[in-house]
């Protein structure tokens, strides 16, 4: 006997049973006419391309993200996809761009060092060649140490995670075992409850904010000239990020680049050991004032359903980058391979029950912008949660954002109504590795947007590589990092689950609807 589960959900009360989840259905041949098309005829590498080398870093409100929105727009146009439009979803803050940026050891020899300035702050007045002064301070005490001792100065900051030898591959992918273990994972609850550790972690993150808030200050009231900092790495990776608010408002602050540890760690030692070290340092960093709005680039694959037709099964990723590089796993891998999953969509021929809405989300590395404004704009405000018609509409959202390994699976964000149904579109695409689904939720990207007021909003598992040891948020985060294979594979997993999406009877189940959470 099949045993049924009652599920009550926000939309109604869906009767899941072991007999439907055995019927839920796939059709054979078009999969097949997307396995080809994606693999055999792909442009993710060409679209990449684009994204990349020639579009450059995407910083928030840079010129990069411009070229990157108008390039888009028209790929996404020229495949035959409709109502493309760079959409603003509202203010976000200054723009930022490089136009010049130099540092080198000049004392007691010269050697060029690997760094970029910190986004959103200033130029060098011109060319500047100091003396360092090392500073270390973990409490604001600490800087009464170095009053009077940083004019016409650079300051050297600490490293607090200095480089060490690692006798483990940079790159990896998940083992059976690890997702099998995901599989057993439990539901991830709707509301987590904060633990102590999330307290403490949080308390942490603030208080360091304001430190770097206070150093910022004292080092120019101090009057030095710039500073040099480093975030960690290694073998001349760094990670970076913004050294200033993007606010029209915000407080100055002195010129600063972030650095290779190898080379902040050189410095310290020389400087330490009393021995005058001198820095040549040039900056030339250009704000944008002009237009302080925010965008998304969104395209349509319209639905054919006289029914089904006005409601929307959406996929994404964020197309904004850091600027130390051409941002190719974090995240034009991403955007590429949802661009080429409605390619193939389209080369296929699908005509679809329902609409395909592609969005390449702006803003996101700094909170999720883009895409919490779309929704707010589109859907619901989490802080009311007041429904706006289109609520009812979206069938579900798809996002990639995990880097450029290929996709192992799906993360059901605690939905478990969509286990069985994505169990049964996955069994199709088990040749190409991917067979997980987990009521596990991976956070940090754009789906979480649509899942705070209570739609389906998915993220795939890909495999990590070495998105986590070497390119997200580094200087290393270049097209050479993007494995054609895997994104192709990625590709066609979209595809499917999207137009599978796009042409089931019913949209895909939800969670019962999220309480209203004040921002």
């Amino acid at each position: 006997m099949n045993k049924i589960v009652l599920l009550t959900l926000a939309g109604g009360v869906l009767l899941q049973s072991a007999q439907a989840q055995q019927s839920e259905k796939v059709d054979a041949a078009m999969l097949e006419k997307i396995k080809d098309e994606g693999l055999n005829r792909s442009k993710v590498m060409e679209t990449a391309f684009y994204l990349t080398d020639v579009s450059g870093p995407r910083l928030a409100g840079s010129d990069g993200l411009q070229r990157a929105n108008a390039w888009t727009k028209q790929q996404l146009t020229s495949w035959g996809l409709v109502n493309a439009s760079i959409e603003p979803w509202g203010t976000f803050g200054r723009g930022w761009d490089i136009e010049k940026s130099y540092v080198a050891l000049t004392a007691p020899y010269y050697h060029a060092m690997i760094g970029a300035p910190k986004a959103w702050t200033p130029s060098t007045p011109g060319t500047v060649k100091k003396q360092v002064v090392v500073v270390k301070a973990t409490a604001e005490a600490d800087l009464d140490a170095y009053k009077g001792r940083l004019r016409d100065k650079i300051v050297l900051t600490d490293v607090a995670q200095p480089p060490k030898t690692n006798f483990e591959p940079d790159a990896r992918r998940y083992t059976d075992a690890e997702l099998q273990k995901l599989t057993e994972a439990p539901a991830t609850p709707a509301t987590p409850a904060a633990s102590p550790d999330a307290e403490r972690q949080l308390a942490t993150r603030r208080a360091q904010a304001a430190l770097r808030a206070k150093l910022a200050e004292f080092y120019l009231s101090e009057g030095a000239v710039a500073v040099l900092s480093s975030r960690g790495g290694s073998e001349g990776t760094f990670f970076t990020t913004n050294g200033a608010p993007y606010a029209p408002d915000a407080k100055p602050v002195l010129p600063e680049m972030e650095m290779a540890p190898e080379d902040q760690l050189r410095l310290i030692r020389l400087a330490e050991a009393g021995i005058p070290v001198e820095i040549e340092l040039e900056t030339r960093t250009r704000f944008q004032t002009q237009d302080l709005k925010g965008y998304n680039v969104v395209a349509e694959i319209p639905g054919t359903d006289r029914k089904l037709k006005s409601e929307v099964v959406m996929l994404g990723g964020h197309l904004d980058s850091w600027h130390a590089a051409s941002g190719a796993t974090d995240n034009a891998a991403g955007c590429a391979i949802m661009m080429e999953a409605v390619r193939i969509l389209k080369a296929a021929g699908v005509q679809p029950r329902r609409t395909i809405r592609i969005a390449l989300w702006g803003e996101e590395e700094q909170g999720l912008h883009g895409s919490k404004n779309y929704v707010k704009n589109h859907f619901a405000d989490p802080a009311t949660m007041q429904l706006l018609p289109d609520h009812a509409k979206l069938a579900a959202y798809f996002n990639l954002d995990n880097g450029a390994g290929k996709i192992r699976g799906i993360y059901t964000q605690g939905n478990e109504a969509v286990v069985p149904i994505f169990t049964e579109w996955l069994k199709p695409l088990a040749s190409l590795g991917a067979t997980t689904v987990t009521k596990r939720n991976t956070g940090g990207t754009d789906h979480l947007s649509f899942d705070a007021v209570g739609l389906p909003g998915f993220q795939f598992i890909q495999d990590p590589l070495d998105y986590g040891t070497r390119t997200h948020h580094t200087n290393m985060d270049t097209y050479e990092r993007l494995p054609p294979n895997d994104l192709k594979q990625a590709a066609v997993v979209v595809a499917t689950f999207v137009y599978n999406a796009a042409m089931r009877d019913q949209k895909l189940p939800r969670k019962p609807l999220p309480a209203a959470k004040a921002q």
